[in-house]
C-alpha cells in the first residue's frame, strides 16, 4: 500500500544553470491547464489510500500566486491524508509571504524546504539564481517561525568552480545561523540537458570535492545534526519521513509531468512531454521490479542510509537471508561493509565512495 505521494509543479520564475529537472518557465496560462491535467491524473490513476507524507516538489512550486496556490491545494484535497501526514512543500527565498505561508498552513503543509544553495553572490551567479541579502533571508525565516512552522530544511549545494573549502565553511557559518532542523546538501553535477553541460563546464577537483564533504559533514555532526543519508543531515527526530520512503524502497505514487513513482511492484517516470502530459498521456517508462531486480533496489537505497540494512527485515520481507544472495565476505574484510548489531552498513570512512561499493555487491 502507498504510504507517500510526491506532486510535482514543473514552474520556476527562472531557470537555474545547473538543473535538469523537468520545469518550465512559469506561466499563468500554462499553469492553468498544468493543474487541469494533474487533477485528471490524479483522479485516474489515485487508488483513495490514506498517506502518511505528501511532497510538493518542481521546479518552484511556491512561484505560483495565491490563487493558483489555492487551487493547487483544492486538486490535493483528493488525497486522503493521515492526521500526522508531513506534508513538505518546495519554496524559493524570494517566493516567500505571508499570504502565501497563510495558505500553506490552512492547507496542512508542516514542513518547508527552502531552496538557499549558496550565501556568496559570486556562487549564486554562477547557478543564474536570484541574489539575495543574509538579512533577507533571515528575515523570511522568521516569519516562517513566527506563523507556525518548525520543521524547516534548507538547501546547500557546493563544488562550485572557483569555489574553495573556506567558502564552503562561510556558507555553513551563515546556513547553521538560521538554525534549520534539517539540511540537504549536495555536491554539484554537470548533468545532461544544463546550460552548464552545453558550456562543457568541468567539475571541480575530485580530493577538493572529497575535502569539502569532509568538512560539511564534521561541521554539522558537531552542531548536531545526524547524518543519516549521504547527502542528509537532521536534529533529532526531524529526518524526513517522506524521503526516507524512497531509501526504505518502500511505494509510493508520483503525479506531475516528469514525477516518479513505485506501485504494485512497477517502477514508473512520467512523460516529460508537457503535450503529451495534457493529452492524458502520463507514463513514459515502466519497469516490473520483482525477485533479485528487488533486492538489489533495496540494499542499493537502504546503503544510502547511515544505519545501511537491517538483516532481519531483509528476512521478513524477501524470506532470505541477505549474506545467502551477496557475497559480501571480501566487503567486510576489505572494510567497505560494517556489520554491527544485525545491521549492514558502509563504512562511514567510504562513504564518499558508496557507488564504487555497490558496484562491488551488485
Amino acid at each position: 500500500m502507498c504510504k507517500a505521494c510526491y506532486i510535482h509543479i514543473p514552474f520556476c520564475h527562472n531557470i537555474c544553470s545547473y538543473c535538469d529537472f523537468c520545469k518550465f518557465l512559469y506561466n499563468p496560462k500554462w499553469v492553468a491547464v498544468y493543474l487541469d491535467a494533474l487533477k485528471k491524473e490524479i483522479m485516474d490513476r489515485y487508488l483513495e489510500e490514506e498517506v502518511t507524507t505528501l511532497y510538493i516538489g518542481g521546479g518552484t512550486p511556491s512561484c505560483l500566486d495565491t490563487t493558483e496556490l489555492n487551487r493547487l491545494f483544492k486538486i490535493l484535497s483528493l488525497i486522503k491524508k493521515s492526521s500526522l501526514c508531513e506534508a513538505t512543500i518546495e519554496c524559493n527565498i524570494e517566493d516567500i509571504t505571508e499570504e502565501k505561508l497563510l495558505i500553506f498552513k490552512a492547507n496542512g503543509i508542516n514542513r518547508l524546504s527552502i531552496g538557499i544553495e549558496s550565501f556568496k553572490a559570486e556562487n549564486l551567479n554562477f547557478m543564474e539564481r536570484p541574489l539575495l541579502k543574509f538579512r533577507e533571508v533571515q528575515e523570511k525565516i522568521a516569519l516562517c517561525r513566527r506563523l507556525g512552522f518548525n520543521n524547516i530544511n534548507l538547501d546547500l549545494i557546493y563544488a562550485l568552480p572557483n569555489e574553495t573549502l573556506k567558502d564552503v565553511k562561510t556558507d555553513l557559518k551563515y546556513l547553521l545561523k538560521l538554525k534549520p532542523e534539517h539540511i540537504s546538501t549536495y555536491s554539484l553535477m554537470i548533468e545532461n540537458n544544463t546550460k552548464l553541460r552545453v558550456l562543457n563546464t568541468e567539475e571541480i577537483d575530485e580530493e577538493l570535492d572529497y575535502n569539502m564533504f569532509l568538512e560539511i559533514g564534521k561541521t554539522l555532526e558537531e552542531m548536531g545534526y545526524n547524518h543519516y543519508e549521504i547527502s542528509n543531515f537532521a536534529l533529532k527526530n526531524k529526518e524526513s519521513k517522506h524521503n526516507l520512503t524512497y531509501w526504505h524502497n518502500e511505494e509510493y505514487y508520483g503525479f506531475g509531468l516528469g514525477a516518479s513513482g513505485y506501485i504494485d511492484g512497477i517502477r514508473y517516470t512520467n512523460t516529460k512531454s508537457l503535450k503529451k502530459y495534457l493529452l492524458g498521456t502520463y507514463v513514459a517508462e515502466e519497469e516490473i521490479v520483482k525477485g533479485q531486480e528487488k533486492m538489489n533496489y533495496e540494499v542499493m537505497l537502504n546503503l544510502r542510509l547511515k544505519e545501511g540494512i537491517n538483516m532481519a527485515k531483509f528476512k521478513e520481507k524477501y524470506g532470505v537471508d541477505i549474506e545467502s544472495v551477496y557475497d559480501l565476505k571480501k566487503l567486510y574484510k576489505n572494510k567497505d561493509l560494517i556489520k554491527k548489531k544485525g545491521n549492514i552498513y558502509i563504512n562511514p570512512g567510504k562513504i564518499y565512495v558508496m557507488n564504487e561499493i555497490l558496484l562491488k555487491i551488485i
